[in-house]
């Protein structure tokens, strides 16, 4: 596997080549929290949370979090030179309006056509969808991080997704442990695959059609 980085962080590595200078950014928890620790030292970035924060930084040494500040998922954080803090519906209005360039979140199932399926699987409780449909229908840019099947081996990219909806039709980017697609007039573009993984392996892993880039890419770090 490359430089033998582990799967999550070669996900989140991957995500990180679509943060460009200037965006702000909203990351959801699992993976995606795992992003900021890719992209190049010194890159101005403004990362967004629902609960008021634009502007956090990396993690905090375990022994240094401050008690207060953590981000929507109730992690600890630290925040940057230039941040600022807002209440919740401040944060939500940003999201509302448009003001967030790109937000990277994890989800339960996509389809072909980039519905998304993360916030609730039927008879499970859950706290809440966070800011989920906020960010699925307004964000700029919405990229998927998430296993191509679930524990039971069952794919998570389908034809149509079975669990409810958080938006339809918002994805524009799955990147999986096993490839990346995109999402392109309703249908899938596989245009990227992680080393070792076959063209072959990811058809079967995966509940829909889809199509093949000509200039396919294949990632070895």
């Amino acid at each position: 596997m490359g430089m033998g980085i582990d799967v999550r962080n070669r996900m989140a590595k991957r995500a990180a080549e679509e943060v460009t200078p200037g965006m702000v950014v909203n990351l959801g928890i699992g993976i995606p929290s795992l992003v900021p620790n890719h992209l190049p030292g010194g890159m101005n970035v403004m990362f967004h949370a629902e609960n008021g924060i634009v502007g956090m930084g990396e993690s905090p040494v375990r022994g240094l979090e401050d008690e207060n500040l953590c981000n929507a998922g109730g992690f600890p954080v630290t925040v940057l030179q230039g941040s600022s803090y807002c209440d919740s519906a401040m944060a939500f209005g940003m999201i509302r309006r448009g003001r967030v360039g790109l937000t990277i979140l994890g989800s339960l199932q996509v389809s072909k056509r980039g519905d998304l399926a993360n916030w609730i699987v039927p008879g499970k409780k859950v706290p809440g969808m966070g800011g989920a449909m906020e960010l699925a229908q307004k964000a700029r840019k919405v990229i998927v991080l998430m296993n191509h099947t679930d524990k039971n081996g069952a794919p998570k990219i389908l034809e149509s997704c079975t669990l409810p909806l958080t938006a339809s039709e918002c994805v524009d980017l799955v990147i999986t442990d096993l490839a990346v697609f995109k999402v392109e007039n309703g249908s899938l573009l596989l245009t990227e695959l992680f080393a070792p993984h076959t063209i072959t392996e990811i058809a079967a892993r995966t509940g829909c059609d889809f199509s093949v880039a000509e200039d396919l890419r294949v990632i070895d770090y």
